[in-house]
């Protein structure tokens, strides 16, 4: 059968519930792909699992059905080369370095659990020091964008992997932000979880005290799940930790941006930043424009401090010893750690706790923050010219959030005007996971049920617990009554139209102005926007819907059916025509003196 190029999980589900496929028929699509795309970018995987062995696992399954407790039943997946996987040596990227464990990370057996097939480990930056990707003996990924183009890093095979459709999801490491510069780079969403959700146990550290094992996956939901799959208490990691009972999430809707944004004379991503902020506006999010000093004060204490000897204290032993085998720029970085003394470590973590109240002032000011996920996006060639300066640009929206025990989550945002991927972030403190996941969802108007990748959530059903509403008039975007839905954690659709059977009045004596909405057999199509309205919150909204109007059923120029707004005939008779309009935005604007 023709497989669809991105493995979302969704998909996957599918495909085994109808019986189209089999967990052994995407192992076999799954190895073609791999072979095929090594051609194009051969620096994609360090170590593979064996086929044969692969094709064994998938049969397992099959023979033993799908159960309750496997919700990953057959779904294929990639792991960074620093994360402990039973029967494939660990290199974090250097040869002479490589062990081959006998068990697995925690978060991979847990995701075997469940019943993932572990299909490889990526490359990445060796050790997991850098936001680029090329600093690796076997080879530079590209973005699966642009052959000229880096594809981030440190995680960096881990993001081309998912993004090339040769697995449905993976793993990566965040330290400074390895799990969002790739995502960004590759059009991907990558989770950047609170630290010690997700168990680093059998993962070889480079900050240990900062470590977050990360996940890519082409939607919020896909990444969502499988977080909570791999993530769990584990009493054997001492960073452990256990995430607190909390009330479901509330949507974010106030965003602290960047007062001054850097983009480093990037002015393509300048330019899909400004059209990020719009499109948010537009979706009602309330952006606040926010000095950003106190957090670059607080990233450059990662690289330009002692946080680095953490980096030497990782990798001291095989320094020692093997100082050769090393990347020359990953070496530099980290031999820097041998200047910092004990001294130095508490000065700096003094700097740290007094810089810390003022990042989380400027938290508490809003619901989260929402920044561009890096401010440009170099070539190979530049990272090859210059190792040093690009990359640390890379990591301007990323390297405090984990010094600050911040959330994070990067999702895709379009392309800029060459061409190029372009992506947001969006920081919470620890434990706003879920809240962050909620907007990405909305960003990327996925429902609970559906991956990305699918198509725009304007043809599909709404949500099981949503209701579909057409609104046509005070409710619209940018008019008086739009808070209401965002009071109710509404998600908006699209812009559409009525079928012709419908004529629009300009209803008299209503504050603020409202048209009623008539099915005569007689009109035209008239504007309405669609808004996905939680069902919980349904009723209160129609509460208060003021008489002569009232939610009945309309019927969409597609043929689809939706409730929205009607009006009562009596109060037409005083009312003005405005059919001609063929909307309420169009004909308020006919109001507006000339400029």
């Amino acid at each position: 059968m023709a497989f669809p190029k991105k493995l979302d999980l969704a998909t996957l589900q599918a495909l085994y519930a109808s019986g189209r496929a089999t967990p052994l028929d995407v192992v076999d699509e799954v190895l073609r792909r791999c072979d095929a795309y090594a051609a194009l970018d051969p620096a994609v995987w360090i170590g593979r699992a064996d086929a044969d062995a692969l094709r064994d696992e998938a049969r397992a399954l099959i023979v033993a059905g799908r159960r309750a407790d496997q919700p990953l039943w057959g779904v294929p997946f990639a792991a960074k080369d620093n994360i402990d996987c039973r029967g494939i040596d660990t290199t974090a990227a250097c040869p002479e370095f490589a062990y081959r464990p006998s068990d697995d990370a925690t978060v991979v057996a847990r995701l075997r659990a469940a019943g993932a097939l572990l299909v490889g480990k990526t490359n990445l930056d060796q050790f997991a020091t850098g936001l680029n990707g090329t600093r690796s003996p076997y080879g530079a990924p590209r973005s699966v964008y642009s052959r000229e183009h880096v594809s981030g890093g440190s995680s960096s095979g881990s993001a081309v992997a998912v993004a090339a459709g040769l697995v449905a999801f993976s793993l990566g490491t965040d330290t400074a932000g390895s799990g969002r510069v790739p995502a960004a780079f590759n059009g991907l969403v990558g989770l950047k979880p609170t630290r010690g959700w997700l168990s680093t146990r059998g993962v070889v550290p480079a900050c240990r005290s900062l470590d977050c094992v990360s996940v890519f996956a082409n939607s919020v939901t896909d990444a969502e799940r499988i977080a909570d799959v791999a993530g769990a208490y584990d009493a054997g990691d001492a960073y452990s930790r256990r995430a607190p009972a909390a009330p479901a999430a509330r949507l974010p809707r106030r965003f602290g941006v960047p007062a001054a944004p850097r983009f480093f004379g990037d002015a393509q991503a300048e330019q899909a930043w400004q059209r990020v902020c719009a499109q948010a506006r537009e979706g009602g999010a309330e952006l606040l424009p926010l000095d950003f000093e106190v957090l670059h004060d607080i990233a450059a204490l990662l690289y330009d401090g002692p946080w680095v000897a953490e980096r030497l204290a990782a990798t001291e032993d095989f320094l020692r010893e093997h100082a050769d085998a090393m990347h020359p720029v990953v070496r530099a970085i980290v031999e820097q750690g041998r200047k910092y003394s004990a001294v130095d470590a508490f000065r700096a973590e003094y700097r740290l706790r007094e810089l810390k109240p003022r990042a989380e002032a400027l938290m508490a000011s809003v619901d989260a923050l929402l920044v561009p996920t890096a401010p440009s996006m170099p070539t190979v060639a530049q990272l090859l010219a210059d190792p040093v300066q690009p990359n640390s640009e890379l990591g301007t929206y990323t390297n405090f959030v984990n010094l600050l025990d911040w959330s994070a989550l990067a999702v895709p945002a379009g392309l800029r005007d060459d061409g190029l991927p372009f992506g947001i972030t969006l920081i919470g403190p620890a434990w706003a996971d879920r809240a962050l996941a909620a907007f990405g969802r909305r960003w990327l108007r996925e429902s609970p049920e559906q991956a990305a990748g699918a198509k725009p959530m304007s043809v599909h059903e709404p949500a099981a617990d949503h209701v579909r509403l057409a609104v046509v008039g005070a409710h619209l975007r940018g008019m008086p009554l739009n808070r209401e839905l965002g009071e109710r954690d509404a998600i908006f659709v699209e812009t559409t139209h009525t079928s012709s059977d419908y004529r629009l009045y300009a209803l008299a004596n209503t504050q603020p102005p409202k048209p009623g909405l008539a099915k005569t057999g007689d009109g035209a199509p008239i504007e309405v926007e669609l808004w996905d309205v939680p069902l919980s919150a349904f009723g209160s909204f129609v509460a208060g819907v003021p008489a002569p109007l009232g939610i009945g059923t309309l019927t969409l120029a597609d043929g689809r059916t939706v409730k929205g707004f009607i009006c009562e005939g009596w109060a037409l008779a005083d009312a003005l025509d405005i059919t001609a309009h063929g909307g309420w935005r169009a004909y308020r604007a006919s109001l507006a003196p000339p400029a």
